[in-house]
């Protein structure tokens, strides 16, 4: 009697585990539905409405005409604008991300001394990075004044007559570049502080030991040990260095001429300037493919200078 109870409770007891099973799963799925949603919705979709309109001619607003690759072969071949802000993006990124990383580097070392009022620093270092890109655009506007502003003010003081600054063609963009710079620098220095935080003390006490100095320290433990986090800094500025527009908007809106206009300006420009929606998802796809092929070769390349402990 004992065995045929068995036999029949068994095929009850899996029949409610599958439906306790089904029940979590059904909760759990509408724990996440609004982040799946919210994905679907502003993410996946826009992405697919962008890669068919990328084949068409459209304003936004009337039926989209198919034409083909007609905007990619337009983008190579007729358009000198895409060009220069190809070249201008380029120019940005090589000048910023060198800047960015090795001044929040230093900043790091500093930071990561035991001196009184650190955590002030570190505060002071990091608000612009959380600071409203366009509030940061107009004070700077202000300081680059030729006639008023705040630094050929003070380079006057010391006889220096400054430059036009965002008058000019020359110095429009390393104005920018600086902003950007002195905006970003929080970050990079906060994961450089983080990974100086955990490297093993052990390494430094040897080599203290073998009578290693401070230079040497830090040339051969220090950063090779920081060079994962190097890695991810590269990756993560150079995405964020072809998608400035913020600074760009505010300060120069591009010029003067098209001194400082980059990819993503120019891809704002054709979509709600121009009314040529179809062009600029051709010219987001073909960002999105730079950028791809980009990281894709920062990430193979790593195993040659990367170093993990």
């Amino acid at each position: 009697m004992a065995t045929l109870s068995l036999t029949r409770g068994r095929p009850v007891a899996v029949a409610g585990a599958r439906r306790e099973r089904r029940r979590q799963n059904l909760v759990g799925w509408l724990f996440i539905s609004p982040i799946v949603v919210g994905v679907v919705v502003f993410q996946f979709f826009p992405i697919l409405v962008s890669m068919g309109a990328s084949l068409t001619s459209w304003n936004g607003i009337s039926a989209p005409k198919f034409v083909g690759l007609q905007n990619f072969r337009d983008l190579f071949g007729n358009d000198p604008l895409f060009v220069q802000t190809f070249k201008n993006t380029i120019y940005f990124t090589l000048a910023s991300i060198p800047l960015t990383i090795g001044v929040g580097l230093v900043l790091a070392l500093l930071c990561s001394r035991p001196i009184k009022g650190v955590a002030f620093f570190r505060t002071a270092y990091f608000a612009p990075y959380v600071t409203n890109v366009v509030a940061i655009g107009f004070v700077w506007f202000w300081f680059f004044q030729p006639d008023n502003g705040v630094i050929n003010g003070m380079l006057g003081q010391v006889g220096i007559s400054g430059p036009q600054w965002l008058s000019s063609s020359s110095w429009a963009m390393p104005a920018v570049i600086l902003v950007s710079v002195w905006q970003g620098i929080g970050y990079p220095m906060i994961i450089l502080l983080a990974g100086l935080q955990g490297l093993p003390e052990e390494y430094f006490e040897s080599a203290r030991i073998d009578g290693a100095g401070a230079w040497a320290r830090l040339r051969y433990i220090t950063l090779p040990l920081l060079t994962p986090h190097f890695l991810f800094l590269l990756i993560t500025q150079f995405i964020t260095s072809f998608q400035v527009f913020g600074l760009i908007y505010v300060m120069t809106k591009g010029g003067p001429g098209h001194s400082t206009s980059v990819y993503i300006f120019n891809i704002y420009q054709n979509a709600f300037g121009f009314g040529k929606v179809g062009y600029a998802s051709a010219m987001a796809w073909i960002l999105f493919a730079v950028i791809a092929a980009v990281t894709f070769l920062q990430w193979r390349l790593q195993k040659r200078w990367v170093f993990y402990t």
